[in-house]
């Protein structure tokens, strides 16, 4: 098998696992919602059963046996102190088959509805991507920056929210250089918030790219192929971050994920 034939099918494969984990139960279309407790003083959230309300570090939620909460998987009959949740599989807070998690973002406490039965999820037909394309495969370069700069940059709600980036990733395409301002995750891979030429036209508005950890020397492989789509284009009631500036490629990317099939 050649070296082009191997590189389509990790794609296809990267491809399937990407349906396979927006599509799940509790995946980003099952998101109907974000409530941020500042907005609601009163502690109640429209469609959402109980009192919630911010203490400090921690949401108090205060429930009765009919509003038909659980807490760790038991009826919640009173008052419980949560912290941030890891994600909505592991909330701790469930009403029926939903999934309640606590959020905490720059210091602002919100909690979110995950609901396997949304109409985005039961809609959801895929996700059109450009072919693959080995061309858009190209060796890269992560240049850290000597200390890690933030920069406020519009979110997918309106707000301007600080971005922490970490360096640069330079990659040639066409002979030409170019390079796009990256975070570093947790577990030392890249990402990247573009956009590009076929932005709003084409592809969605701006697009992810998360390159693997760098070696040592910064060496890193760059699959444009790979581009996809942020999570605010599955379901509205995420967050993004738009491109920082700099992060717009001057010609049109036609690889990787364009955007919801029907959208």
């Amino acid at each position: 098998m050649s070296t082009g034939t191997d590189a389509r099918a990790a794609w296809r494969t990267w491809r399937e696992r990407r349906a396979a984990d927006i599509s799940r139960p509790y995946g980003p279309l099952a998101l109907t919602g974000t409530f941020w407790l500042a907005d609601h003083a009163d502690g109640r959230i429209p469609g959402l059963p109980g009192r919630w309300a911010e203490d400090g570090d921690a949401v108090v939620l205060h429930a009765t046996a009919a509003d038909g909460l659980t807490a760790d998987g038991a009826p919640l009959d009173g008052g419980i102190r949560l912290g941030p949740d890891a994600g909505p599989e592991s909330a701790r807070i469930a009403h029926g088959e939903r999934r309640l998690p606590v959020l905490r973002r720059e210091g602002l406490w919100a909690v979110r509805d995950f609901d396997p039965a949304a109409p985005a999820r039961r809609d959801f037909t895929g996700i059109d991507a450009y072919d693959h394309d080995p061309r858009w495969t190209v060796p890269g370069r992560f240049r850290p920056y000597g200390e890690s700069r933030a920069v406020r940059v519009p979110n997918a709600d309106g707000v301007r929210r600080e971005l922490g980036l970490a360096g640069e990733l330079a990659f040639t395409v066409d002979g030409v250089e170019r390079t796009l301002q990256v975070a570093v995750e947790g577990d030392g891979s890249l990402w990247a918030v573009l956009a590009d030429a076929t932005s709003g036209t084409e592809s969605y508005r701006f697009r992810f790219l998360r390159p693997p950890a760098p070696a040592a020397d910064g060496t890193v492989t760059v699959d444009l192929n790979r581009t996809h789509l942020p999570p605010c284009a599955l379901a509205d009631h995420f967050i993004c971050p738009f491109p920082p500036p700099g992060n717009t490629l001057p010609f049109a990317l036609r690889a990787g994920e364009r955007n919801r099939s029907g959208a």
